[in-house]
């Protein structure tokens, strides 16, 4: 049998229905992570969904518990073919974000699979069920097709991704030698637009920040001591006002790119972002002036208020409040120091007279930006195979725009790392509503297949 045997055969599960019957018993299964309800779903999902399905493939496989009090298992298999082929690595997220039940729209449930022409709704059928179980039916299309891999690959589910994967890097240090392989291919994210198939090669990193402003005990009558007392709630602002201009360009000099490079640069002059009919319009005149709308995502840092609270805006009252607070974060490239985010705000503050000004970073959900150069042989193999199933060229993205626990492959594992997405951004991963869409995951069937097939065959990277 062919390579497009394979393909045809992994595309056929969507067509048959057999795919999306697999998928309505993955969501039916409420592996929350972010509530402690959801603990028993998630050691569930892992022994009774994945566990048999992976040794039915000839997948050698054990649970390991997260090193992590209180945080979900994980579970590694491998299936090994000979000491002289490529190893590649692939991961997935059995874990979703919480239900929101009451906040789908009539007729749909997070937990219940609901086919509406080419969507999918249930949690999870993006991010990420439905999209490692794209990879595994493909993988399991190339097995049929040819009788063996003719590689060597190892899997990795995680259950806390959408808590900050806690234990993922202590996982990897612990099982360095069983998780080892010449790349990782994996899928999680959005494509760049619906209809375009698309590679990403690392994630910006993420630092999320506390900011408060604690001046005294109590509110006071605004009448009485309005221009007597400073106010925390001015003092905030003013400060995160100079943080960057008006237009929202990063004035910290720490927090600035030093430039794109060439291939950054050259990668990105063939994308262009477009607003899906359901999102916002994108504000033209937002962010770093002189950069494409490209560059901004994934070339450059941004900076963004996520909260601010001054008082209680449900029940305000007719006084000076005496604190407020805000949390922040910063999205960044490779070339920013993950370490000197928070200590660089600190400076800039205490330079600009901002010293009341606390600055805290947060407990969980920070990364370190990783990426690929697009030029790397093992991007350039990818985006050819994508390119020969599809008939198109793919978008590729240095990173993605958003973060993922990407370093962990990356730095511990050292390895390079190429993601193809199965999901687009208007699919509602952390809101009410979830869905996949079908046409996507039919093509990322066929990318996939394409994909495992062209891996057994000469011409790999560095074989």
């Amino acid at each position: 049998m062919t390579r497009s045997d394979a393909i045809s055969a992994a595309q056929s599960t969507l067509d048959s229905g057999d795919f999306v019957a697999e998928l309505a018993r993955l969501v039916a299964i409420p592996t929350e992570s972010q509530h402690p309800r959801g603990a028993p779903a998630l050691a569930r999902y892992l022994e009774e969904a994945m566990r048999p399905r992976l040794e039915a493939l000839g997948f050698a496989c054990r649970i390991v518990a997260n090193p992590i009090e209180g945080a979900g298992p994980f579970l590694i298999a491998e299936r090994r073919e000979g000491d002289d082929l490529p190893t590649v690595l692939t991961y997935g997220h059995g874990d979703t974000v919480m239900a929101q039940e009451d906040r789908w729209r009539e007729g749909l449930s997070p937990w219940v699979l609901t086919e509406e022409g080419d969507r999918l709704y249930g949690r999870g059928t993006a991010d990420n069920k439905g999209q490692h179980l794209v990879n595994l039916t493909a993988l399991e299309a190339v097995l049929a097709a040819r009788g063996r891999l003719g590689f060597n690959i190892r899997v990795v589910i995680e259950t806390g991704e959408e808590t900050g994967s806690p234990g993922l890097g202590a996982l990897f240090r612990a099982e360095r030698e069983a998780l080892t392989a010449d790349v990782l291919i994996a899928s999680d994210g959005p494509r760049l637009g619906a209809d375009r198939p698309t590679l990403f090669f690392g994630a910006r990193g993420g630092v999320t920040m506390d900011l408060s402003v604690d001046l005294r005990e109590g509110a006071h009558h605004s009448g009485n001591w309005g221009g007597l007392l400073a106010d925390p709630g001015l003092i905030l602002a003013h400060a995160l006002a100079c943080v960057t201009d008006a237009n929202g360009a990063i004035r910290i000099p720490e927090w600035r790119p030093d430039s794109l490079s060439n291939s950054v640069r050259a990668a990105l002059a063939d994308l262009e972002i477009e607003a899906p009919a359901e999102g916002p319009a994108i504000d033209a005149g937002w962010g770093e002036p002189g950069l494409t709308a490209a560059e901004k995502v994934f070339g450059w840092n941004s900076f963004c208020v996520l909260a601010y609270v001054c008082g209680e805006p449900e029940r305000p009252v007719n006084a000076i409040q005496p604190r407020a607070s805000a949390r922040v974060q910063l999205r960044f490239v490779v070339g920013t120091d993950r370490d000197d985010v928070a200590p660089a705000l600190r400076r800039w503050f205490d330079a600009h007279g901002f010293d009341m000004v606390e600055v805290r970073e947060t407990e969980r959900n920070h990364f370190t930006a990783t990426r690929l150069d697009p030029d790397d042989p093992w991007a350039q193999w990818a985006a050819a195979s994508v390119a020969r199933t599809t008939g198109r060229r793919p978008a590729l993205l240095p990173n993605l725009g958003g973060s993922l626990p990407n370093e962990e492959f990356a730095h511990v594992l050292g390895m390079p790392t190429i993601w193809v997405p199965h999901s687009y951004a208007g699919c509602s991963q952390h809101a009410p509503d979830e869905h996949a869409l079908k046409p996507i995951l039919r093509e990322g069937l066929g990318m996939m297949a394409g994909l495992w097939w062209d891996l057994g065959e000469p011409g790999v990277p560095g074989r």
